[in-house]
Order: C-alpha cells, then structure tokens, then sequence
C-alpha cells in the first residue's frame, strides 16, 4: 500500500512539474510578444520550478526506496536507506540545477565540492551504512545463527543498517560496528559445536 501511494506521488510530482514547465514557457512566449524584457525573467521562473519540483521529487524517490525496502527489512534499515538516498538526492539536484544554469563545469564543481563535504563530515558513518547494507544484501550470516566474528562469539540477534547485534552465552548483548564484519574472517559455529562449548 504504501509503495503504491509512494510511487503514485512521484509519478505526480513528475507530471506536475512537466505541465508547470509547459504553462510557464507558454506564459513567457506570449509576455514577450506584448513586453521585449519578460524573457530575461523566465530563468528565475525556470529555477523556483527546478528547485520547488526537485525537492518533491527527490523526497518522492526516497520515500520509494523506503517503501520497496520495507517488504524485506525493518523500520531502522529502511529508514537509514531513505536518509541515504534524501542526501544523494539533495545533493545531485543542487549540481545539476548549479551546471544548467550557469556552466556545465559549475555543476560539476559543486557536486564535487558537495561530495567531499559529505564524505569527511560523515565518513565513518557512511562507511559502516554501507557495510550494513553489504551484510543485508550479500547475508554472510543470519539472525539466530551462531559466530564467531570481530573478537566476539555470538549469537546473532539482529543487523542493523549500523550494527550486528550478538548474545554472548553469557547472556551479554555486544553490538559490533558492520565496517568491522567486512572483510574480517567470519566462523559460522555449527549446532554440534556449538552445543559442546
């Protein structure tokens, strides 16, 4: 259901921000038939659009992304995904407004600019979501298999987009950071041995 509300919105915002284009570029033909300095307006026009719209339709394929996760995922997963696609999002819609308005090398600076800023303010962050997400979709183990990964034995309680989450046997809750789990040696404890230690 709300796949299906999130889709119909984008594909809303889609036609609304076509239609308004096509209104203003008519609107502005006709002014500077009657008045010559109308179309020097009509970037300013052209921007409130881009920048109104753009912001609606970034929301709208993030609350998708949302959504499509939710069929597979938990809340927090789902969530952690959406805010990842919002900044992406955010992100390209300022480069590409910043090149179609001025030059084309101005987009690309600001995108690059954009993106070291995100990538130091949030480089550890972003590392272990990006972790979380390899582990939820390459699944090296599952939720209520027992492990030995990262110094700890466990088994697992649950992964998150951040953490994995372990019960230790003595009944201790370690959550190991997923940057840690990638690319570390994983040991997949079978019942038998798990049951003799």
């Amino acid at each position: 259901m709300g796949l299906t509300k999130a889709s119909a919105k984008l594909a809303f915002y889609i036609a609304a921000y076509i239609t308004c284009s096509a209104i203003v570029h008519f609107i502005f033909a006709e002014l500077s038939l009657a008045w010559e300095q109308a179309s020097s307006y009509k970037p300013y026009a052209d921007l409130g659009l881009a920048v109104a719209f753009g912001y609606l339709i970034v929301n709208s394929i993030s609350e998708v992304a949302y959504w499509s996760l939710r069929v597979r995922y938990e809340h927090p997963t789902a969530v952690a995904v959406r805010n990842v696609v919002r900044l992406l999002g955010l992100g390209a819609l300022a480069a590409t407004i910043a090149g179609s308005k001025s030059t084309p090398a101005a987009g690309v600076a600001l995108g690059g600019f954009m993106g070291m800023v995100i990538g130091f303010a949030t480089q550890q962050v972003l590392g272990q979501a990006v972790a979380g997400l390899f582990l939820l979709v390459a699944r090296p183990f599952m939720i209520g298999e027992k492990i030995d990964a990262g110094g700890e034995k466990g088994t697992v309680e649950d992964i998150t987009i951040m953490f994995t989450v372990l019960r230790r046997d003595d009944g201790n809750i370690v959550m190991l950071p997923n940057n840690k789990l990638v690319g570390a040696k994983i040991v997949k404890i079978r019942p038998a041995e798990a049951g003799s230690k």
